[in-house]
């Protein structure tokens, strides 16, 4: 199903820049700090292009390629905000979104890596946005493909799987119950909070979308990285996406 039209008369609320100040690629954390992070520590010739409600926004070029790295918040309304207006105001074609997940099987350890593969959400997401009933999304194959390719020649290990998309933060719900109504087709790896509305967007606008997650915590393991200790453990996460651009 597509993505609903815009009264001509309304403009971006939450980018203040002009279409042509962002690339048609674009790295998504959650976090806008880190997106400042990944700019100022991975970018050349990097420009801040968006400090609208503090969720900010450069534009640069890795190894050539021109690339904008934005942060999205965190939940599905706010990365469904972001990612709409990039895509249907300023000509984005491909959202790679790199976050934070926690891991759901014994074998998914701190701090892995997981190539999302779909998302499952209980939410009504879809619903409401564009009247399709569905509660499964996929990212786009041929970017989840290149991604793992990449990942691939740089000799890194990671998982490929499914994904839960909560509403609510994991450890502050009755997750248990969540995780017990899961269709029991759908092998889970990983649990976070926004993949679902991002890869459900991209493709009610024929565009691609893609998540690369680090388990940062596990329903198997007594760890929980501290935030000085994830944004050390981001990196690998970080040049992955970045290459594979």
């Amino acid at each position: 199903m597509k993505a609903p039209t815009v009264p001509e008369h309304i403009k971006p609320a939450h980018i203040e820049c002009t279409k042509e100040d962002i690339a048609e690629v674009c790295i998504m954390p959650g976090d806008p700090l880190r997106a400042k992070y990944i700019a100022e520590k991975f970018l050349t010739d990097a420009k801040l292009i968006n400090r609208a409600r503090n969720m900010f926004g450069y534009t640069g070029y890795y190894k050539g390629k021109r690339v904008t790295v934005m942060g999205h918040g965190m939940g599905m309304p706010s990365v469904s905000i972001y990612a709409f207006e990039l895509f249907y105001y300023f000509g984005v074609q491909k959202i790679i979104r790199i976050g934070t997940c926690g891991g759901l099987k014994p074998e998914v350890k701190v701090p892995d890596l997981i190539l999302a593969t779909q998302s499952y959400t209980e939410s009504n997401f879809a619903y409401t946005y564009n009247g399709d009933p569905t509660h499964v999304a996929y990212p786009s194959k041929a970017l989840t493909n290149k991604i793992k390719a990449k990942a691939i020649e740089k000799g890194l290990s990671f998982h490929e799987g499914a994904v839960l998309c909560t509403e609510q933060f994991g450890f502050y719900s009755d997750n248990q119950n969540v995780l017990k109504r899961v269709p029991e087709t759908i092998d889970l790896y990983g649990e976070e909070m926004e993949t679902f509305a991002l890869f459900h967007l991209a493709d009610s606008f024929d565009k691609e979308a893609a998540a690369i997650l680090t388990v940062v915590d596990s329903a198997y393991e007594n760890t929980f990285l501290s935030i000085e200790q994830r944004e050390r453990s981001l990196d690998t996460m970080i040049e992955l996406a970045l290459d594979s651009i």
